[in-house]
């Protein structure tokens, strides 16, 4: 891309190629509100282990120094989010993962004659409570079961780096990550050198509204623009913000003029009182179930996160829904592969994320998810096939741009607990 389309950052229908129905991968079978029972998802909560001998590395980093020495054992067990890989049909009817097909296939050879299988399961529902049911086994140093997880960067994948419960990845097995990856999710302030992690997707927290509901409330400014609309009386009963407690203090404080990664106790303060003034104002503090009031009309304007609202006017629950990226701003939060320690299949694991970063791969990935790419050489692949994605601003933002994007702070146990002190009451009490 050479110019910014300022219409893309508002318009989610920047159709795509896609014929699959598709929700959120953020919580989308949590809450009870998103419909759950017209949906299913596999209740394995987890996979076989791998053929063949292997290491299982122990909390602290201890039995690491010859993990990825040996050859890989034919098997890769992969815990991701629902509704985050491309999908296909083929001849049979059969559902399958075309990225993950081409790694099979490439990792054919003599001492394994039908590649590395790959065990991917749709089973992370919440990044807290996906971790409370492998902790006690992280803990032990024993086998999860998974040798690729995908955690947010925030307070869970804190808990995992500070406790020693992810294991440091071998620098020299990573040649197309370090050749592809955007500078976006190279030495995240979340993991400086990208020592445990490497990046899934990314995607952005701004503002969804509905155009008809704001040109009806607030007919002399139409139009959303600004973190302070969220705040504007004119929608008074019409707003909802996230129930948590990373976007809705990170998102507040850019309306601040703050930088979330900088910010001090003195400026959560002042991002807790002005959210404890809009308190009033606020129709409900939504989880996932936030893009429901959106659709139903519930709320005109709402804390939103950029892929939900394209996949809701995509999938025909709405239509017409806008996401918007402020003027102060947006939050970028990345879903990050990690290799947790238990690990039976390291080599086949570090092959398996390494991979994902070709080009040709990534573009198969992306045209189905419409995150932010963390390879930029696709963009050039994608445009060949699905030319309205490789100029989405959304999807291959603009260098400029990025400046514009701010991860969540990391906190410290002592600056977590004040944190929770301050913002747990907005949205809780």
């Amino acid at each position: 891309m050479t110019e910014r389309n300022d219409d893309l950052f508002k318009d989610p229908s920047f159709i795509r190629g896609m014929t699959q129905k598709r929700l959120s991968r953020r919580d989308v079978f949590k809450y009870a509100g998103i419909g759950a029972g017209a949906l299913s998802m596999s209740s394995i909560l987890a996979a076989c282990g791998g053929s063949g001998s292997s290491s299982v590395v122990n909390p602290g980093g201890s039995g690491s120094t010859n993990l990825f020495s040996g050859k890989p054992n034919g098997v890769v067990n992969f815990a991701n989010w629902p509704y985050y890989i491309d999908k296909a049909k083929d001849a049979s009817g059969q559902l399958t993962h075309p990225s993950l097909d081409l790694f099979t296939k490439s990792t054919v050879s003599a001492d394994l004659p039908k590649g590395i299988q790959v065990n991917y399961r749709e089973v992370i529902q919440a990044n807290s409570s996906f971790f409370g049911k492998i902790q006690p086994s992280l803990a032990a140093g024993e086998p999860t079961g998974w040798d690729i997880i995908v955690i947010t960067n925030g307070e869970t994948l804190t808990k995992l780096t500070q406790s020693n419960y992810l294991v440091p990845l071998p620098t020299n097995m990573r040649p197309n990550f370090d050749a592809n990856a955007s500078d976006a999710v190279k030495d995240p302030a979340y993991d400086p050198g990208n020592k445990l992690t490497m990046a899934w997707q990314s995607g952005l927290t701004g503002i969804g509204w509905d155009p008809k509901q704001v040109a009806a409330l607030r007919p002399a400014k139409p139009t959303i623009t600004s973190i302070e609309d969220l705040f504007d009386p004119a929608f008074a009963g019409k707003v909802g913000m996230f129930g948590d407690n990373q976007d809705l203090p990170n998102f507040v404080l850019l309306a601040l003029g703050v930088n979330p990664e900088t910010s001090t106790p003195a400026d959560w303060q002042k991002a807790a009182d002005k959210l404890t003034a809009q308190r009033p104002n606020v129709r409900a503090y939504y989880e996932q179930n936030y893009i429901n009031a959106l659709n139903n009309g519930d709320v005109a304007i709402t804390m939103a996160w950029s892929g939900d609202i394209f996949q809701s006017n995509l999938s025909g629950a709405a239509t017409g829904l806008q996401f918007t990226v402020p003027t102060e701003g947006a939050i970028i939060w990345t879903d990050n592969m990690c290799i947790p320690v238990g690990v039976q299949n390291p080599v086949d694991a570090i092959m398996m994320m390494d991979f994902v970063y070709k080009p040709d791969v990534q573009a198969l990935i992306e045209e189905y998810n419409g995150y932010i790419c963390p390879v930029p050489a696709s963009q050039a692949i994608i445009a060949k096939t699905d030319p309205l994605t490789a100029k989405s601003p959304l999807v291959f933002p603009l260098a400029s741009e990025m400046t514009k994007f701010h991860t969540y702070r990391v906190l410290d146990e002592s600056e977590q607990l004040q944190w929770n002190a301050l913002f747990e009451p907005i949205y809780q009490g």
